[in-house]
């Protein structure tokens, strides 16, 4: 009986052999103070001398050792002291050399089905050496003939090397960035200038994930316990999140149970039971991106009890298996552990549309902007029959001689430059002229094309782009004498510039995402940053394909989320392309045509009696808006617009008198719009030397009033065009706000005439009438009002499963101390529909739910009040087009026939307001907020109610004063931000479940939605043979007394699917 007693006396012994940097942290010190304080381990601790020193037969004898690599370790001696004492390791030793290489931590992370982003490897031998298979272009890098566009990633192949570079796509304005180990509150470093890849060593090229800004890290604890940890991602700004205590900003998320068996994998793969790794959440899908070798969590003494517990339980499997592993029901350190403050959120109040009560919560903001201030959208249209652009086209569209061709890239407009400066000179060969009028006309378009081309120093997609359209053919013999072929004699080359947006939008659309952040959540601007640092604030920001559009939303998100630096960086990290959804009228054309035509008919016929056929709805007749004297009002518009175009005309014969004959056009200095992107403030030095703000020069600026001069009246035919009003009043405004220092004489004039106008032919555009605008609008804006329902039904289906969860929680909660620590075979509950609430739409179509990825603040571990409290936010940037075509469906939805008797979703006063308002001006914006009312049964119609709210945009006014606020304005060439207005009566409900039934009719359903792509380069996890799933059950050596692995139970890989 004593000898048993002695036994049961005698500690196991853990030897901490590890460099005394590593073994004094506070984690590793907590975390052996609580295996100690078990009374079950005695701790050895080696120290640096020993290690360094000592011969490994003279260091200390221990059953179970703690050891791994760090700066200035000596892995070698390590392993060879484990060969001789062969003691139970935690970490094996050998498998850690792997870590130090990228290449052969992606190849052992391959070889056990472990999800990689997409890579390719290029090895050199020495620096700069040149290598056959890799090929460098200006938006890719292709290796052994596998390539990658920008953005993408360039990691030294060392794993210590923390030089990692991130390069841009010239279509979001270029550059590099660079991340780096954290040295003060920075991570990265932008590079607007760094456009081509490192040479002088060998690398790993990846696919860049999106990831919607955060990184997550996760922290292993054998194969069965894995915590993780979500972080800013160092790719949006750089700048490094920090709490009072100077401590990196980190919170605990909930991992998929797919996450989960990954955590096993890695565990396994790399025979490290204590390793923490990178894992990348991109469309639904999880990628490790880098495997760090042992690391522990920092601050967390939740995660403290769970790997001692975890860690004990190894070391008597291993040592002592006929002593019980079984965790005392109090935990012998629970007595003395300091108490964590838990952080608090302040409630979140109602909303702008009356009170309803404390036990209201916000859930959902949905928005829908337009982008900032803008330069003037601009078009040359010409005919060409010059040798070198026909051979130019055929180049790139393959040689096919019927093919259009879209120049976009740098090469490319390269090329067209070369071409055009070489013809500029010239007349027209190979044509008879109708006229010595079109030559002279076709040199000045040519010389127009090559101001274009040459304005920045470089080019970039995001601003110009050229379309070639092959005209008329000729057969000739072909090159080798057999047979013939086509061959493009003439072509319409358009060239599109312009609409790029300025200095004033980056800040308008900044300043509109700081009041976002301040006034559209409660908590007074900290409740959003609070709520979204702590990953209960869904966001995703969606954007068109238009670079105003893309630009306008990475400042939006700067200024929403407080974020520093350039935009590039944040537009590729936080705003996904979504040109279906919100770019393009292609859906309505015929239409739009209709209430075009029948506009000009209004004008041009002077018709007055539709102003007067509905005094108290106004808004319900044809060409509501448009001044009753408009037909007088085009001949005063043409002949302003001449005066102002000829003052233009002067001043770019001054800038250069041989304007006609020469094709030179060097006198602007060149102005760098990439490295203008992040800039917020005007060119001082231009305006103070009299030039046109921004990048536009003289002859560029005289182009475009020209344009519009010929465009909006036909001499010869004696017509109005009336769809050049809107184009008059654009390039009006932008001359007002940014070229007020050049006195134009008339302008002020022009605008107020080019504004009545544009007013009333602008919303007319969308619909003559508010049936027609019903029609057009659904057409333009279906597949945004699917999502947007698709948003609004995501959300509630979510708010009622946590509200679910929590009512049966509190009912089954027995006060128990939660012990499950280890990692089980989860199952998705998912709640039961209700039929009264849900939509027709189908959940499992639902391509948002699957492909969005969603971050979860784990409560377990979460320092936070209210952890299920959650917030989604969906902003959606767009163009005016969309913004209209959303109002007019919102706004008269009710008059479609399958709604008659409903009222409208906005009320008359609003309607009225909508009515009166000029424009839907640059950042306009329309506002669903979705509440909840936690008071009301399930059931309850009246639980989630929307309220809608919009802002008119820029504040035009400052431009028709002349006081000092007016002055200023003009000073910083920017406009202010008018305020949200309600659209809905104060007190009003507008429920959830109506606004379906009234928005539904007009939305694509969500089956229409194409299921989600797999990324490129992904097999599936799971697809691998089942020799992988073999090896992952046979290679693990620890537990070799525990029943986890190689039996039937729900954890062991034998029980997964082969195929996903």
């Amino acid at each position: 009986m004593a000898g048993e007693a002695d036994g049961l006396k005698k500690k196991i012994t853990v030897g901490v052999c590890v460099m005394e940097k590593k073994a004094s942290s506070a984690p590793m010190l907590e975390i052996l103070e609580r295996l100690e304080a078990f009374g079950e381990f005695e701790i050895l601790y080696f120290g640096d001398k020993v290690i360094l020193e000592e011969p490994i037969e003279r260091w200390p004898i221990c059953e179970c050792l703690i050891a791994f690599h760090s700066t200035g370790y000596p892995l070698q001696r390590a392993e060879a002291y484990a060969a001789l004492r062969k003691p139970f390791l935690v970490n094996e030793l050998g498998q850690q050399r792997l870590l130090h290489d990228r290449r052969k931590v992606y190849e052992q992370l391959e070889m056990f089905g472990i999800p990689v982003p997409r890579y390719a490897l290029v090895n050199r031998d020495y620096p700069n050496q040149e290598l056959d298979y890799f090929i460098e272009e200006e938006d890719f890098v292709e290796v052994h003939g596998n390539r990658f566009w920008k953005p993408f990633v360039e990691k030294p192949v060392d794993g210590d090397n923390h030089s990692i570079m991130i390069y841009y796509p010239s279509s979001a304005g270029g550059g590099m960035k660079e991340l780096f180990r954290k040295v003060g509150n920075r991570s990265s470093e932008f590079h607007p200038e760094v456009r081509r890849v490192r040479r002088e060593g060998s690398y790993v090229y990846e696919e860049f994930m999106p990831t919607g800004g955060t990184d997550v890290k996760v922290y292993t604890v054998g194969p069965e316990y894995a915590h993780a940890e979500a972080r800013k991602s160092p790719v949006v700004d750089g700048v490094v999140m920090r709490n009072p205590d100077g401590k990196e900003v980190r919170y605990p998320v909930l991992l998929t149970p797919t996450e989960k068996q990954m955590a096993r994998e890695v565990c396994i793969a790399f025979r490290q039971a204590v390793c923490g790794f990178d894992l990348l959440r991109c469309e639904g899908r999880s990628y490790v991106c880098d495997v760090n070798g042992w690391s522990f969590v920092k601050n967390s003494y939740k995660y403290y009890d769970d790997a001692a517990c975890v860690l004990r339980k190894m070391f008597l499997d291993a040592k002592a298996p006929h002593l019980s592993s079984t965790i005392p029901p109090i935990l012998p350190w629970k007595v003395n552990e300091p108490v964590q403050q838990s952080e608090g959120l302040t409630r979140q109040g109602s909303g702008i549309i009356g009170t309803f009560g404390q036990s209201e919560e916000l859930r959902c903001v949905i928005a829908i902007v337009r982008h900032g201030d803008r330069t003037p959208k601009q078009k040359v249209k010409l005919k060409v029959t010059e040798e070198k652009l026909l051979n130019l086209m055929l180049k790139y569209n393959g040689g096919r001689p019927r093919a259009e061709t879209k120049l976009k890239s740098a090469v490319q407009l390269q090329d067209l430059l070369d071409a055009t400066r070489i013809l500029v000179p010239r007349s027209r060969p190979g044509r008879e002229s109708d006229s010595e009028a079109e030559d002279i006309e076709h040199a000045e378009k040519l010389r127009q094309v090559k101001a274009v081309l040459e304005e920045g120093g470089h080019f970039s997609g995001i601003y110009r782009k050229v379309q070639l359209k092959p005209l008329k053919w000729v057969k000739v013999p072909k090159a080798n004498g057999e047979g013939e072929e086509e061959r493009p004699t003439e072509a319409l080359m358009v060239l599109k510039y312009g609409g790029v947006l300025t200095h004033a939008g980056r800040k308008q659309a900044e300043e509109l995402g700081r009041y976002f952040r301040n006034n559209m959540y409660p908590g007074e601007g900290t409740g959003l940053l609070r709520l979204h640092s702590t990953y209960r604030h869904d966001l995703k920001i969606y954007s068109s394909d238009e670079g105003r559009v893309q630009m306008s939303a990475a400042a939006f998100a700067k200024g929403l989320l407080d974020l520093e630096g350039q935009l590039t960086p944040i537009l590729v990290s936080l705003v996904s392309k979504d040109s279906s959804m919100l770019d393009g009228l292609d859906n309505a054309s015929i239409e739009i045509k209709e209430a075009k035509a029948r506009l000009n008919e209004i004008i041009t016929s002077g018709m007055k009696s539709i102003h007067n056929s509905c005094p108290e709805k106004p808004w319900m007749v044809d060409g509501a808006g448009l001044p009753a004297n408009a037909s007088e009002l085009l001949p005063k518009l043409v002949n302003l617009t001449k005066k102002v175009t000829e003052q233009v005309r002067c001043l770019a014969m001054d800038e250069d008198e041989e304007l006609v004959e020469t094709s030179s056009y060097d006198v602007i200095p060149p102005y760098d719009q990439a490295k203008a992107l992040g800039k917020t403030n005007i060119d001082v030095d231009r305006i103070a030397a009299g030039l046109p703000c921004g990048s536009e020069g003289f002859l560029l600026m005289f182009a475009r009033w020209r344009k519009l001069e010929r465009d909006l009246y036909n001499e010869r035919k004696g017509r109005f065009d009336i769809t050049q009003i809107p184009d008059v009043y654009d390039s009006c405004k932008y001359d007002l706000l940014h070229n007020a220092h050049l006195n134009l004489e008339g302008l002020d004039e022009l605008f107020k005439v080019a504004q009545l106008l544009a007013d009333g032919v602008i919303p007319n555009e969308y619909g003559i009438n508010p049936r027609q605008k019903l029609k057009i609008g659904s057409k333009i804006a279906r597949r945004l009002l699917g999502k947007i329902l698709i948003d609004l039904r995501n959300t509630r289906e979510e708010a009622i499963s946590v509200a679910e969860l929590k009512c049966n929680q509190d009912i089954l909660n027995t006060g128990k101390e939660d012990g499950d620590y280890l990692l089980k075979s989860q199952t998705k509950t998912e709640s039961s529909r209700r039929t009264s609430f849900t939509s027709e739409m189908s959940m499992d179509q639902d391509e948002d739910d699957d492909k969005e990825i969603k971050y979860r603040l784990d409560p377990k571990y979460a320092n936070v009040k209210t952890p299920e409290r959650h917030v989604r936010t969906r902003l959606y940037f767009t163009s005016e087009s969309h913004i209209h075509s959303l109002m007019n469906v919102l706004r008269y939805c009710n008059l479609d026939e399958s709604l008659q008797g409903e009222h409208s979703l906005v009320c008359d006063n609003a309607l009225d307001r909508l009515h009166r308002t000029k424009e839907l001006d640059y950042m306009s914006y329309i506002v669903l907020r979705l509440f909840e009312n936690t008071e009301v049964a399930f059931e309850d119609p009246t639980r989630f109610r929307v309220e809608m709210t919009f802002s008119r945009g820029a504040d035009l006014s400052p431009l028709e004063r002349n006081d000092s606020e007016a002055a200023s304005l003009h000073q910083e060439h920017t406009l202010p931000i008018m305020g949200p207005e309600r659209l809905q009566e104060v007190g009003s409900c507008l429920t959830l479940e109506m606004m379906e039934k009234m928005v539904r009719p007009f939305a694509m359903p969500a089956e229409d939605f194409p299921p989600p792509s797999i990324p490129q380069g992904f097999t599936g996890y799971f697809s691998k043979s089942a020799a992988v799933l073999e090896r992952l059950v046979n290679l693990w050596p620890f537990h070799k007394h525990g029943n986890t692995i190689g039996t039937n139970s729900p954890k062991s890989p034998r029980n997964l699917p082969e195929s996903s």
